[in-house]
């Protein structure tokens, strides 16, 4: 099919040399000259780990071509994707949707055929319906130009495979004729058994908002649960591992750490809360602002652990910030809770060096006034303090022993509760980090404790018998065991659950 993908951004970039990927013949377009040129030459505008072999492959295959103009494209596309952004308006919290208004107002007088106009962009509830009336007044074509939305859920770092193997579709349509015209564009994913949703398009567009609400929510619900754990001095990993066990909650989503950020979450549910105001349902996302008030907390509370660490002041300590982008394998930093840190620690006084493997540029772009360099012992040189804040695969395969002589104090936050704790301890650092408690000294059993030995040894006689394995509901015999102080052993109940 010939298909136009409007808005050469990272969606609409991605999508476009995907859909020439299996098969479609693809025009790409952008009011941007010089994006257009370097996508035409085979040059992504940002880090997207399998996007350039993509880019590429389909070039070369005459399947995808760039262009600036809007008359081109309506005469090439029989189904046109608007994949720009929908950033958060300034001074409030709802979307901004000229750049989609924008492709309609730009597109929609030259369509004069029969076509299908698909929204990709994350819009508010409602959209579709506005716009279609939009464009049956500028559209020679009126009414033969149909509207359907069929939201992305590409996660940066995988968006290449989320294109090319989702694991849904959905389709937000008014008719079949647009429902067939989207099976047709995705038909080798819908062979390959991709669950395909058939939807009106109000539902469609409220799907990638409560998605990401969800997901939001979700991460801001354990890093409560991290400051909960802080004040009692429990542990949140333990504690997600618990309740991650329960498959009604699934362990997905539930890292403690330094909190959520890039071009989607943090304005998605802004955006979706500030939808739900204008239809007079305010109070039922109203939790949405908490979510958000927790997510920003983490950093204040990540800022605050390191002066604390470093004995109230961090005026002229040297610091290293591990990590600038908002999330691993891209180098998008839009609201970057790593950046975010770096920052107020540099305002607060602190001589702050910050190293990431490919958001290194974008970051100096964004605050100049840090020290942004993909030189990693350099960054650490001398350092007091270092902060990993974003969790890249070579952060985790750092040999502490070996950085522990490049900086001055073996002194570690681990914003992301993601590197092999253990090992740096051992290696000499002290570590830190949100809702993890340091482990307290390990106290062998004495040997030779018979009453310990004989508890042990009943306890898991009981769990080995066949009783015990053959029923997850009924009452376990608890036999009398042997209480240790060294080694104390209760009664073995059954397990109960809501």
């Amino acid at each position: 099919m010939r298909l136009t993908v409007i808005g050469t951004g990272y969606l609409g970039a991605v999508h476009a040399a995907c859909m020439a990927e299996i098969g479609h013949d693809v025009l790409g377009v952008d009011v941007d000259p010089e994006k257009v040129a370097d996508l035409a030459a085979g040059r992504p505008p940002f880090y997207e780990p399998g996007f350039e072999d993509v880019l590429t492959r389909a070039l070369d295959s005459g399947r995808l071509r760039f262009t600036t103009d809007p008359r081109e494209a309506a005469a090439h596309g029989e189904v046109h994707f608007i994949c720009v952004g929908t950033p958060q308006q300034a001074g409030s919290r709802a979307a901004d949707l000229r750049y989609v208004d924008a492709v309609v107002d730009g597109l929609a007088p030259h369509l004069s055929a029969p076509c299908l106009l698909v929204g990709k962009s994350t819009v508010p509830v409602g959209t579709t319906a506005r716009l279609a009336a939009r464009v049956a007044r500028l559209a020679p074509a009126g009414a033969r130009v149909e509207l359907a939305w069929n939201p992305e859920f590409l996660r940066e770092g995988f968006a290449v495979d989320d294109t090319l193997r989702p694991d849904r579709i959905v389709a937000g349509v008014t008719g079949r004729a647009a429902d067939e015209t989207l099976r047709r564009v995705y038909a080798p994913m819908l062979e390959a058994g991709v669950p395909y949703l058939v939807t009106d398009p109000n539902t469609a567009e409220l799907v990638k908002s409560a998605a990401n609400s969800f997901l939001a929510t979700k991460i801001s619900f354990i890093n409560a649960m991290a400051e909960i754990c802080d004040a009692t001095g429990a542990d949140v990993a333990t504690l997600a591992d618990a309740i991650g066990h329960d498959t009604r909650i699934g362990r997905q989503f539930l890292n403690a750490g330094l909190g959520f950020g890039g071009g989607c979450l943090p304005k998605d549910i802004r955006a979706f809360g500030a939808r739900a105001q204008e239809l007079g349902v305010g109070p039922a996302v109203a939790f949405l602002d908490q979510v958000d008030e927790i997510n920003q907390r983490q950093r204040s509370r990540t800022v605050a652990l390191a002066r604390r660490l470093l004995g109230g002041d961090v005026t002229g300590r040297r610091v290293a910030v591990l990590g600038a982008t908002f999330k691993p394998n891209s180098d998008d930093v839009r609201d970057s809770p790593a950046l975010a840190v770096a920052a107020e620690l540099h305002q607060q006084g602190a001589r702050v060096r910050v190293h990431d493997p490919e958001g290194a540029a974008r970051a100096a772009l964004a605050h100049p006034e840090l020290h942004c360099g993909a030189n990693l012992l350099m960054a650490c040189q001398d350092a007091e303090l270092v902060l990993h804040l974003t969790e890249w695969s070579e952060y985790r395969e750092l040999d502490p022993v070996k950085l522990a002589r490049v900086v001055r104090t073996p002194l570690l936050i681990d914003g992301r509760d993601a590197l092999p704790h253990d090992a740096w301890r051992a290696a000499g650092w002290t570590v830190k980090a949100l809702g993890r408690p340091a482990p307290p000294p390990q106290e062998p059993r004495r040997a030779g404790d018979p009453a310990g030995d004989r508890a042990v040894e009943a306890l898991r006689t009981v769990i080995a018998s066949p009783a015990a394995a053959g029923s997850q509901t009924s009452a376990v015999p608890s036999p009398a065991l042997p209480i240790s102080p060294v080694s104390p052993v209760g009664t073995v109940s059954p397990a109960s659950g809501a």
